[in-house]
């Protein structure tokens, strides 16, 4: 299938292109180190309009398409996989949220906001006893004539500790018989509500930033809510029709994991070949050696796939047909072969890709999570068997 880039796509890829090559690449290892995001590149993504890249005009978007967002987000991972997450989930579950579900109200108040960088925005669904079964969430909610109040705790909120705005699932109807984690079950979409949250509410509490494995530059904290007051305009969507909006977003934020995971998969490859040429044993090049070619010539191949798969997720769900299992099928692939290239991009460097003077122990790292976050491996084969058996 070939995939044409419009005259605007093209200079949006070259634009986040040079962004990551010249500025975001040469402070990855700063920002995997320190656990933190520059000012200086929060404000950069402002600056060339990548915070607000799917936001309307008309709030101060730049009003463009997936595809749009998907190029940008392969470029940045390409640099640094913790700013592509932090970028990923505020555009395509925070913004997408609100341009989606949100009142005119709520999108007036928070939109302008989100599209400068003003707010970074962060999703939280998780919770200690619901990860992948996320209908089982029982942080809860109820009305007193006037907010919301929130009790319960939140985990794992990937920009938790920067956020300043938080699209929060919570229990409304206890009585509710919650489905399971593919949201296709027909109780799932009782019971639970979603919540625009400030973190300066009161009753909001912010635990420190988790010490992570990989993508360390995105901060990701727990969140506890101790009769947290959250006005009744923060509703999002309808009450008790939460979890519903959480799986519709989920299908999009997919799409931005997986194309994270062809960027990491492609750095891998590019600095495989690169050291292959250099690197000498008995006597010639490592590319010479059959078994280092065809290493290549896998991961050239699969990272290819991976990347059709995802253009192919994005591109449906700019045309407005059905692409959850297509975003399933793209992030569970993509996110296998970045771990695959990651493997073998760290044996081909030997033991020089296992120290820190090479970027590829930061994409062994950085890679893993990909098969765990916005939805495990084995979440996406239930929901993609789902599509295809109707169970």
């Amino acid at each position: 299938m070939l995939f044409e880039l419009s005259e605007e796509q093209q200079l949006i890829k070259d634009t986040a292109r040079d962004f990551a090559e010249k500025t975001l690449a040469p402070l990855s290892t700063q920002i995997d180190r320190e656990e933190k995001i520059q000012d200086a590149i929060i404000s950069k993504l402002g600056e060339l309009g990548f915070w607000s890249i799917i936001i309307p005009e008309e709030y101060g978007g730049a009003g463009l398409d997936t595809m749009s967002l998907a190029l940008v987000l392969e470029q940045i991972s390409y640099a640094c996989a913790s700013t592509s997450v932090t970028l990923s989930v505020h555009t395509s579950l925070t913004c997408n949220a609100l341009i989606k579900y949100g009142s005119p109200e709520q999108k007036k108040k928070y939109l302008p906001r989100l599209a400068k960088g003003e707010l970074i925005g962060a999703f939280s669904l998780t919770e200690p006893d619901a990860g992948s079964d996320a209908a089982s969430i029982k942080t809860h909610a109820h009305f007193d004539g006037k907010n919301y109040i929130l009790n319960g705790v939140k985990t794992f909120v990937t920009s938790g500790p920067v956020a300043g705005l938080i699209v929060l699932f919570a229990q409304t109807d206890a009585k509710a018989t919650h489905g399971h984690a593919s949201g296709r079950s027909a109780a799932a979409d009782k019971g639970i509500s979603a919540f625009l949250v400030e973190p300066g509410f009161t009753g909001v509490k912010r635990g420190p930033a988790e010490e992570k494995m990989g993508v360390r530059g995105a901060p990701m904290c727990e969140i506890a809510l101790e009769d947290a007051i959250i006005p009744k305009a923060n509703l999002l969507g309808q009450e008790n029709k939460g979890f519903n909006i959480a799986m519709d977003l989920l299908h999009c934020g997919r799409i931005g994991i997986a194309i994270q995971s062809v960027g990491i998969a492609q750095a891998c490859l590019d600095a495989s070949i690169k050291y292959a040429r250099e690197r000498k044993q008995f006597g010639k090049a490592l590319n010479e050696f059959q078994a280092v070619k065809w290493k290549l010539a896998e991961m050239a191949t699969d990272i290819e796939a991976a990347r059709l798969l995802a253009y192919q997720a994005a591109l449906m769900r700019d045309k407005g047909v059905p692409y959850a299992k297509e975003a399933s099928m793209a992030k569970l692939f993509a996110s296998t072969i970045a771990n695959k290239s990651a493997k073998e991009a760290l044996q081909i460097h030997g033991g020089m890709g296992y120290i820190k003077d090479f970027p590829i122990e930061r994409y062994f790292r950085d890679a893993r999570v990909t098969e765990i976050y916005e939805g495990t491996s084995e979440v996406q084969h239930l929901v993609i068997s789902k599509f295809l058996t109707g169970d």
